[in-house]
């Protein structure tokens, strides 16, 4: 593997979740949490900038220093307690009810780069304020390849921002609902297209149990999704997802349109493994072995890419 760093940028935080399966409280959760411990399968120098509050526990941070996650940017602030978020999910598992959240800390949450971390290759900023996305790549050597990934509320709200920092990242990853708020277009080739013309060269459009589909250059690549038995709680896929992912090029240090559909494949099995435990449970439990051998069992189903000239 190579070491070249990989760097994300996003929430740590608290969840309280209830699924037809079972309710659980405290699990330890946020986009940064589940990117960077689904990405330490896969690459061996990450860097993680977060803020936590005063009520974070110490085995939860020691939890990213076992896992060989660089926490150096994981700030605490002792004014308050960290982000807290509670979800009900209903008995299809693909709607949700958001029951409360609690910013704390992470409402004042203005992300500062160590010295040592300016110089990350690899990059991913995840659901955050788009002027704090913008903020971090100020802060910023010229990156090899920046993600980023936005939702509904920023693309509604702040979309000025957010399409100034779309123009300064090599890749998106959205989902159909936010393609469509983005460009306007309901179908997926004029929706990459109309993403594309915002910035990001690289598209990867997320589409649930229909899997996603990844366009770069001229290519467009569908990866189907990884039959799971049983959803026990979906939180966090999408991050896991963009973990893999990311730690995947990273690893590589090639960005070709066969590493990046190799990458993506490399997420949804991470994110198959996720949603089969409660928060990080399983993505803590996972074997080497079995990633391995679930992509394999993916890369089987996968189509050769297509000519599409988006």
């Amino acid at each position: 593997m190579s070491q070249s760093p990989l760097l994300v940028v996003g929430s740590v935080a608290y969840d309280d979740i209830q699924t037809p399966v079972a309710d659980r409280k405290d699990l330890l959760g946020g986009s940064a949490t589940y990117f960077s411990l689904a990405a330490s399968h896969l690459a061996q120098t990450l860097r993680l900038v977060g803020v936590v509050g005063r009520d974070f526990g110490s085995n939860d941070r020691k939890l990213f220093d076992e896992r060989g996650i660089d926490t150096t940017g994981l700030v605490t602030d002792e004014s308050g307690d960290t982000f807290r978020w509670g979800g009900r999910y209903h008995a299809n598992m693909n709607d949700r009810s958001t029951l409360y959240t609690a910013l704390n800390v992470f409402e004042k949450f203005k992300p500062k780069l160590p010295a040592a971390y300016v110089d990350s290759p690899w990059v991913f900023l995840g659901n955050i304020d788009p002027n704090l996305q913008s903020d971090v790549l100020d802060q910023m050597e010229q990156a090899s390849f920046v993600a980023l990934d936005t939702m509904n509320f920023w693309i509604e709200g702040k979309r000025a921002a957010l399409l100034q920092a779309l123009k300064r990242v090599h890749a998106i990853v959205i989902n159909d609902e936010e393609g469509q708020l983005l460009t306007g277009e309901s179908d997926w080739l004029p929706m990459a297209r109309g993403v594309r013309a915002l910035g990001p060269k690289t598209v990867i459009i997320k589409r649930g149990k229909d899997g996603s589909i990844l366009f770069h250059n001229d290519e467009m690549i569908q990866i189907p999704a990884y039959p799971v038995k049983q959803v026990v709680d979906p939180t966090g896929a999408g991050d896991t997802f963009a973990g893999g992912f990311m730690a995947t090029l990273a690893s590589s240090g090639d960005i070709t349109a066969q590493s990046l559909r190799h990458a993506v494949m490399m997420g949804t099995v991470l994110a198959s493994f996720c949603v089969e435990g409660f928060g990080v449970e399983r993505i803590l439990s996972v074997q080497s072995t079995d990633i391995e051998q679930r992509a394999a069992q993916l890369g089987q189903q996968m189509e050769p890419p297509q000519w599409t000239n988006p």
